[in-house]
């Protein structure tokens, strides 16, 4: 275990690869860096050094008592790449991941060379607000596994579950033992409750991408297109399946980020 100590807390991380540029990847709601596993040797295969980490609250970082705020785990964020000296970097996050990296691009534009934002949103809007509010009503009495068990009917497809039934049953046993306590969970639930950048998209100069799953139904694609459209200049890009696009349709996934990337190079 490699951490850093930043804000108060320690931090968790994996720093892999020797390419000349890097990426850092910011993951989701109850997610730690075990999240791009699907992800880690197709970006460093392809020339890149990449930074992963556990968020404030999971995994082997620090799980202080909350609320969390989408602006204080991008400090926290920026904390941990100034500590290892990274600049110029592009930056992608996942659903929370990418309410994050949109406050670290409103923060700290000067360190990046792009943005990802991946399936999410800008604000949570109604439908989203009354999930969140079903899971934050669950989650202290059945217990933050009982609430991931949900989550997976929410991150798949139909044809994910009917086609791949040992891949899915990786990802509930996983969810089944995940290092989470209830209060860290109610803590990092609450920064997507209450992310709200709607009037300051038009702040981000920072080339940007916003990606959705083609089938997203826990974080509906016409949020992320709201997104999208908010953002000066922002490119657009959809990919097979639904939330869990980047493990569902790995390749799909990690070729339109890659490829973006790639046109907004040192060399470019």
């Amino acid at each position: 275990m490699t951490t850093a100590h930043v804000n108060g807390i320690d931090i968790n991380y994996r720093l892999e690869g020797d390419g000349p540029e890097t990426i850092v990847l910011v993951n989701g709601l109850a997610d730690d860096l075990e999240t791009w596993v699907y992800q880690i040797d197709a970006f460093v295969a392809a020339g890149y050094r990449v930074l992963r980490f556990d968020n404030r609250g999971i995994g082997e970082s620090s799980k202080p008592v909350g609320p969390y705020s989408s602006r204080m785990l991008a400090d926290d964020a920026k904390g941990l790449v100034d500590s290892l000296a990274l600049t110029d970097f592009h930056l992608m996050g996942v659903s929370m991941g990418g309410m994050i990296v949109q406050e670290y691009a409103l923060a700290y534009a000067n360190d990046l060379r792009t943005v990802t934002f991946a399936c999410t949103y800008a604000a949570p809007g109604p439908f989203c607000s009354r999930m969140f509010k079903l899971w934050a009503d669950a989650a202290p009495v059945l217990g933050v596994p009982f609430v991931m068990r949900d989550v997976t009917l929410w991150a798949f497809t139909v044809r994910f579950f009917e086609e791949r039934g040992a891949e899915l049953a990786e990802f509930e046993t996983a969810m089944a033992y995940m290092n989470q306590p209830t209060h860290a969970y109610l803590a990092q639930l609450a920064a997507i409750q209450n992310h709200d950048t709607r009037d300051r998209l038009d702040q981000i100069t920072t080339p940007t991408l916003v990606v959705a799953g083609e089938e997203d139904i826990l974080i509906p694609v016409a949020l992320s297109k709201r997104l999208h459209e908010g953002v000066p200049g922002a490119e657009w890009s959809t990919t097979k399946g639904g939330h869990g696009c980047m493990w569902e349709h790995a390749h799909e996934f990690n070729t339109s980020f890659l490829q973006f990337v790639e046109r907004h190079g040192r060399n470019n």
